[in-house]
């Protein structure tokens, strides 16, 4: 095993769910360099966000700590402080190329170098930054497809977000970030520092944008679409419904979502998305080897995973913002073949931000005792080393009202492994699953008295899990004040 500190390369795509890697079990997929992450990696099959948005998932990720925690339940909330600087403090020489979701989007965060490309369609927080995307479209001449230009379309509202990326290959937002990320590590002179490089992907996020090169050979595949019943929608709860019809009514991301969409549809919105995540797959192997010609790799820690799901239809619902499984659970994969056994899954109960301390503890960095976070190769969780891990006994996520969930103050959700419940702030409905029973989620049994006691334990571990909370991290703000 190399003894001196690793150095790190953390890829975060945008919105990509877990069941998008062939190597996971999922033969309709093409991702031979993510199935080559996993067979020889340590993947973690049962890790869990903390909140179903971009900002605050990923805030939680580089800090260590819960939204409610952090203050930042949804994005726009102010977030300018990381646990990169630690690792900047430590000697690490830090670089962040693609989406962060920080606010302001510019923040250093710790890093050394920052070359920001964020959302592909953007008109939440500020329809007018313009990143490095922007600026390598205009010195072509170019302006990137967004809303503006999607809606001149005559199907503009039956595609789903779904369309061909027309312009130049390489200036796909996904190319864009992977041929930085390469041409900046074949470029820059290799330091003695240990590097630490993150990459944001901004796909598979809509608008769901392949070429048709990459797009053609989903378009002729038989892929998994849902099939919503009217029993699931009439006990789903009413935040969850208005904002079906809220998604419906208004083009966010450029995605207009349809209540009814026909099978077509379904199968050219999923398609698009998964040949999104090809196009990811391809530039990761460009990744790869550009650390390889570098000589970073024969010492390196590969982290993969996303910040949150995406519902393509399931559920009846488009895009995040609900507590289902295909929103909340990651893939989370550590490729070191050197450092860890490979071709392991670990499928014990963890939160997505585990991996900021096992990221610390991994560069030789104490994490601060207020963590929220647990490290996974940590004595008491080393899950990476292959020691007896069971994981966490539960994990938990949270969202505030925003612009999309607009009739609810705030959400939270408690997964143990074989149960769920949302709760809904000063409301009295809410959802219970028995995971083990009903795997998809679609039997909501809040109402159901015969699991009364069932629903009050679990709504005991979320209120133990806030007030505990409150009282671990009483002094986690004092190293950034």
């Amino acid at each position: 095993m190399p003894s001196e500190r690793p150095h790190i390369i953390f890829i975060i795509t945008d919105q990509q769910r877990f069941d998008t890697i062939r190597a996971l079990g999922f033969p309709y997929m093409d991702t031979p360099h993510l199935d080559r992450l996993v067979n020889e990696g340590v993947t973690f099959t049962n890790c869990h966000i903390t909140a179903p948005s971009c900002a605050p998932s990923r805030a939680s990720i580089f800090t260590g700590y819960y939204p409610h925690t952090t203050g930042i339940l949804k994005n726009a909330d102010h977030w300018t402080r990381s646990w990169v600087e630690s690792l900047a403090d430590a000697g690490y020489y830090c670089v962040n190329i693609g989406k962060m979701h920080t606010w302001p989007y510019a923040t250093p965060l710790g890093f050394h170098e920052r070359f920001v490309v964020e959302n592909k369609d953007r008109y939440l927080e500020n329809r007018y930054y313009f990143d490095e995307w922007d600026k390598a479209l205009a010195a072509r001449g170019l302006v990137k497809q967004q809303r503006d230009f999607y809606r001149r379309r005559a199907d503009y509202r039956e595609r789903l977000g779904a369309f061909e990326w027309e312009l130049p290959e390489d200036l796909h937002s996904d190319m864009f970030v992977g041929n930085f990320a390469a041409w900046w590590l074949r470029s820059k002179p290799k330091s003695e520092q240990p590097l630490f490089m993150q990459i944001g992907f901004p796909g598979p996020h809509p608008p769901y944008d392949p070429t048709p090169a990459y797009a053609a050979p989903y378009l002729a595949k038989e892929l998994p679409l849902p099939d919503v019943g009217e029993e699931e929608l009439a006990h789903q709860p009413p935040p969850f419904l208005a904002m079906r019809h809220h998604n419906a009514e208004v083009d966010h991301d450029s995605v207009v979502h349809l209540l009814n969409p026909t099978h077509e549809q379904l199968h050219r919105q999923r398609a698009y998305y998964l040949a999104n995540v090809t196009m990811i797959d391809h530039q990761v192997g460009e990744v790869l080897s550009a650390l390889d010609d570098k000589g970073y790799l024969d010492n390196a820690v590969v982290i993969f995973t996303s910040d949150h799901g995406d519902a393509l239809g399931d559920h009846g619902h488009s895009q995040k913002w609900t507590m289902y499984d295909i929103i909340t659970r990651m893939p989370l994969i550590v490729w070191s073949p050197g450092r860890f056994a490979g071709g392991r899954r670990i499928d014990g109960l963890c939160q997505l931000m585990d991996i900021g301390p096992t990221i610390l503890e991994l560069a030789g960095v104490t994490p601060p005792p207020s963590f929220e976070a647990i490290s996974l190769a940590s004595p008491l969780g080393a899950a990476l080393e292959g020691h007896e891990w069971f994981g966490r006994e539960a994990v938990f996520a949270e969202h505030g009202r925003d612009g999309i969930l607009q009739t609810t103050e705030y959400m939270s959700m408690v997964r143990t492994r074989d149960w769920k419940l949302v709760h809904f702030l000063n409301e009295p409905f809410g959802q219970l699953f028995n995971l083990r029973r009903d795997p998809q989620e679609v039997d909501n049994l809040w109402d159901n008295r015969a699991y009364a006691a069932r629903k009050r334990a679990l709504l005991d571990t979320l209120r133990e899990w806030r007030i505990r909370s409150q009282y671990h991290t009483r002094d986690w703000g004092k190293a950034w004040r």
